[in-house]
């Protein structure tokens, strides 16, 4: 199941865009194995200043076709990680080819496009910086391999 990261907003480099990229090859090694990955990140940028509805335009351009959507949103459901890696088991294990994760830019995601998505992913209450969701979301694909693969990594 390829997985893909469709963002609003390009990060420079920096430590940001490392451990993404970190996380993002641990998670393609880790999951191959068990049917997880590659994972890719696209990254849309509205230069017009066309609000979420433009952006909700930009992303929906980076979705592959027939992917399933998980967008991240503060209303969404919050979940542990095994149970995270319980959903992807099930995402894979239904035929999903395609999973897109969607975070959306500085003024959330397009409500027409969130009503798109199969599911809504929160990382507790908190509102965080679309940059740094970016890598707490890198780094829970990797530990949901890791789970899944039996791996050392996850502590429970």
């Amino acid at each position: 199941m390829r997985v893909h990261l469709c963002v609003v907003g390009r990060l420079r480099a920096g430590p940001e865009r490392d451990l993404i990229q970190d996380y993002l090859q641990r998670f393609d090694r880790t999951g191959r194995g068990i049917g997880l990955g590659p994972a890719a990140v696209h990254e849309v940028e509205d230069r017009k200043g066309g609000g979420m509805a433009a952006e909700a335009a930009l992303l929906r351009k980076a979705l592959p076709a027939g992917a399933t959507l998980c967008a991240l949103d503060e209303r969404g459901q919050v979940m542990t990680s095994p149970d995270f890696a319980q959903r992807m088991v099930g995402w894979r294990d239904a035929g999903t080819g395609d999973l897109a994760f969607v975070i959306g830019g500085a003024d959330g995601i397009d409500p027409a496009l969130r009503d798109e998505a199969q599911q809504l992913l929160s990382f507790g209450k908190m509102v965080w910086p679309h940059m740094l969701a970016r890598v707490m979301l890198a780094e829970q694909l990797y530990r949901a391999a890791s789970i899944l693969s039996g791996g050392p990594y996850h502590r429970a």
